[in-house]
């Protein structure tokens, strides 16, 4: 896998800047000309991860997530900055939609949590009891390991 990597970064060539309409694929990653991108620094809840709320009733987390990022990027054009690739061969991208770094806003917003970035941005959400930390829920990691991911 990491020769696969490698081979991939080779000839991805060096960090590298995409710009136009995005498609969402789910909470944390997207098409962007062509290319399939997943955001660095955060984890998304997985589309079909269900959260609950303090009455005990589920809510389509993952789903909420997914359309939290489509609202981000139907504002206009997006533009990715690439620098590495993920086990999967995606590029890993920081994004922006104009001034808005979506990446950082998915997790300030609690709509993502922090993976190897935005600490601070995960902090606010959850002491705000934003998104999904007004929810109970598993790591998005943790429950692909559950699913068998």
């Amino acid at each position: 896998m990491a020769i696969a990597g490698a081979v991939l970064q080779y000839r991805l060539g060096p960090a590298r800047t995409l710009v136009g309409a995005a498609r969402v694929i789910d909470g944390d990653s997207l098409r962007l000309a062509g290319e399939e991108l997943r955001l660095e620094g955060l984890d998304a809840p997985e589309f079909r991860q269900i959260c609950t709320d303090q009455a005990g009733r589920s809510v389509d987390c993952g789903r909420s997530s997914r359309r939290a990022l489509e609202a981000l990027v139907m504002r206009g054009i997006v533009t990715c900055e690439i620098g590495k690739v993920d086990r999967y061969g995606r590029g890993l991208a920081r994004c922006r939609q104009g001034e808005t770094d979506i990446n950082a806003t998915m997790v300030r917003d609690g709509h993502a949590v922090a993976y190897g970035g935005y600490r601070a941005e995960e902090a606010e959400a959850k002491a705000a009891g934003r998104g999904i930390w007004a929810f109970q829920f598993e790591r998005p990691e943790t429950w692909r390991r559950r699913q068998g991911r």
